[in-house]
């Protein structure tokens, strides 16, 4: 069926995710040490990342908002501590200002913009990236977060919601993400094309297939343009 727009997952698609966690765990760490130096000492990195865990498993209907738990973490290591909720929202201004410092994959803003240029376009992910301060918001016509969307994926409320907002069909909609179960298995299950974005030559596992793999959003735009031209 005809690809009428696009559907983008942002983190390990777009960017990677885990050096961009990495410095805005140490930028925290350092905050702490600078501002809250006793739950600094009893909150290393390490032992954040523990905590934030805990409060994960121990606020499952939260399992959607990835901000809320983490200020529910920065609540937990410094109230003890005689620090109060003002501290609690600067430190996780320091920590959400370092977060949405990404760097894309070198495809990355090229494709996106060959993309936008003959596509609707609507981000759909579970982190909590802020793709206008990023600067990227003008490449999309909807910006779905879990945290909004109050689903995460693979649950297929998120996708629907993205193809109601697109006004088409599920089958009309192409999703693109690197996540088997989140971004595939959850968009095939909505009713959604999928098109698995696999940058580090890993091996399909599930019994759904995507249909279509891809190393990187340049191949996908490539074999976008070849489709819309063969079937000229």
């Amino acid at each position: 069926m005809r690809i009428r727009a696009i559907t983008l997952d942002l983190d390990d698609t777009l960017w990677p995710i885990e050096p961009v966690m990495l410095r805005a765990e140490e930028t925290l760490d350092a905050w702490l040490k600078t501002h809250c130096p006793r739950a600094a000492e009893t909150y290393p990195i390490q032992a954040m990342r523990e905590l934030r865990d805990r409060i994960a498993r121990e606020n499952p209907h939260l399992s959607h908002d990835f901000t809320e738990q983490r200020r529910l973490s920065l609540q937990a290591a410094l109230h003890p501590h005689g620090y109060d909720d003002t501290h609690v929202e600067s430190a996780f201004t320091a920590f959400y200002d370092a977060r949405n410092r990404i760097e894309c994959y070198p495809d990355s803003l090229a494709a996106l913009e060959r993309l936008a240029e003959k596509y609707p376009l609507v981000s759909i992910t579970n982190g909590n990236a802020d793709l206008e301060r990023i600067g990227m918001a003008h490449f999309f016509r909807h910006i779905i977060t879990a945290r909004g969307a109050g689903v995460a994926k693979p649950n297929g409320r998120i996708f629907t919601l993205a193809c109601t907002k697109l006004n088409l069909h599920p089958r009309e909609v192409l999703h693109v993400g690197d996540d088997p179960e989140l971004d595939v298995v959850g968009a095939h299950a909505a009713g959604l094309q999928t098109a698995w974005i696999n940058r580090t030559d890993a091996t399909w596992t599930h019994s759904i297939k995507p249909d279509l793999i891809v190393h990187n959003l340049a191949e996908l735009a490539d074999w976008l343009d070849n489709r819309v031209a063969m079937s000229a």
